[in-house]
C-alpha cells in the first residue's frame, strides 16, 4: 500500500511533519489538557444514572442519520449513551442536569463517532482543523 504524503501538523505554529492531523507531541499535549473523563463530568454518577439507563432504554442504535441508505435507525447494538439533542456542555450552560437520561439516546460506535465528529463543539472535526 502506498505511503501517505506527509503534511505539516495542523496545530498552528507547529512545523512538524505528520501523516495527517496533529503530530504525536501536539496530540499528547491536547489530550493532557483535555483532562480525564471524570474531570470532564463523566464520573460514577454519569455512568450509573445516565449511561446505564440510556443503554437499557435504547439497546439498539436509534441514529437518525441517513448515510446508511434509509430513514430508519441502523439498529446495531448500542454501546454509547449520547447526549441529544443538546450536548452535555449546552445542558450544563442552561442549568439542566446533564445526567438526566431523558437528554440521551443510545448509539452504536460508528454512529456515535460520526455524530461527535460532525456536530459537537470540540469534536474530532474541530480538532483536525
Amino acid at each position: 500500500m502506498p505511503r501517505r504524503a506527509l503534511t505539516i501538523c495542523t496545530t498552528p505554529g507547529c512545523p512538524e511533519y505528520t501523516e495527517g492531523g496533529r503530530c504525536q507531541d501536539c496530540r499528547a499535549r491536547a489530550e493532557a489538557q483535555r483532562g480525564s473523563s471524570t474531570q470532564r463530568g463523566y464520573g460514577t454518577r454519569h455512568r450509573r444514572r445516565f449511561r446505564a439507563t440510556v443503554l437499557a432504554r435504547d439497546p439498539h442504535c436509534v441514529c437518525t442519520d441517513t448515510s446508511h441508505g434509509h430513514d430508519d435507525p441502523c439498529g446495531q447494538p448500542s454501546c454509547h449513551a449520547d447526549h441529544y439533542p443538546r450536548s452535555r456542555r449546552e445542558l450544563v450552560a442552561a442549568g439542566e442536569d446533564p445526567d438526566d437520561p431523558r437528554h440521551g439516546r443510545g448509539l452504536c460506535g460508528p454512529c456515535h463517532s460520526r455524530e461527535t465528529a460532525a456536530h459537537q463543539p470540540g469534536g474530532w472535526a474541530a480538532e483536525q482543523g
